[in-house]
């Protein structure tokens, strides 16, 4: 069980222990959005019991902030329990959940000890059945949420929620607050500090943040997150350029992350890199 708290008008956020996880509901006149539903259906259910004992409303629409299961998996549970609500993503998003939900699988079954993994395992994958471009409306009678597409960061299809009359915007993983912004295979680590440049441009000093992850925070956070993933991207793209192999990067500069954390980024970086911008590895 885990409280739904507000933190802005009839904006509720509850932090789920597995994976420090934000789920997010925003209220109107005609019902609730849920922004993410966690990492099985099992998570999922329990989320909707706590959005049931909130007691704030019915929830009508969904909305995934990217594929990661860890955002995705509980969509079935929030079907089960509403019936045919709409869920909204990314097109990108919707394709990725498609094609990665399977390596989600594998990975949990490789690791049966894993407490999460039965119920990874049992989950039936519902794949976001209202896809998107650019922007999208949803209208919640008396209030408008805004669904806009950035570009590429954290994932090909991340999106962020914009809750304009409460001053609350939900970032998704391009923002995190309980850790380093986490590069995986599928980060675009050169093209996400201009993702999170444009989200500067939607929030004013008094603007809540509501990472995929931790707490929420301020505009102060996100433009030092901003720079400190900019650091990342201009440090590995400027040893690609003077020929640093990427098995010696890690090594050859000062990083404002743990090096651990960052194999992934920068190896992402040294593949993404235009070729005329890349030297040939030094002997």
């Amino acid at each position: 069980m885990v409280e739904f708290t507000e933190v802005g008008d009839r904006v509720w956020v509850a932090r789920y222990p597995w994976f420090d996880a934000n789920v997010t509901l925003v209220g109107g006149e005609r019902g609730l959005v849920a922004v993410d539903t966690h990492g099985s259906t099992a998570a999922g259910r329990a989320v909707v019991d706590d959005v049931r004992r909130l007691g704030a409303g019915e929830v009508t629409a969904v909305v995934n902030t990217h594929w990661h299961f860890d955002h995705t998996f509980g969509n079935a549970a929030f079907r089960e329990a509403y019936s045919d609500l709409p869920i909204h993503a990314h097109e990108l998003a919707v394709a990725e959940l498609e094609t990665g939900a399977a390596r989600v699988r594998e990975r949990y079954a490789e690791d049966p000890a894993d407490p999460h993994s039965a119920d990874v395992l049992a989950t039936e994958v519902v794949l976001p059945d209202h896809p998107f471009s650019g922007v999208d409306l949803l209208d919640l009678g008396d209030r408008a949420v805004e669904l806009v597409y950035l570009g590429r960061g954290h994932t090909s299809g991340d999106l962020v929620v914009n809750v304009p009359d409460a001053g609350v915007l939900l970032a998704g993983d391009l923002v995190e607050e309980s850790a380093p912004p986490s590069f995986g295979p599928d980060s675009w680590p050169l093209e996400w500090p201009a993702t999170l440049d444009l989200m500067l441009g939607m929030v004013g000093e008094r603007t809540l943040v509501v990472p995929g992850h931790g707490a929420p925070v301020d505009r102060e956070y996100v433009d030092r997150q901003r720079h400190e993933v900019g650091v990342v991207a201009q440090t590995a793209a400027e040893l690609a350029g003077r020929g640093v192999p990427v098995d010696q990067a890690l090594e050859s500069a000062e990083w404002p992350w743990p090096r651990e954390r960052l194999a992934e980024a920068v190896g992402l970086v040294y593949a993404h890199l235009p070729r005329d911008q890349k030297r040939l590895p030094m002997a």
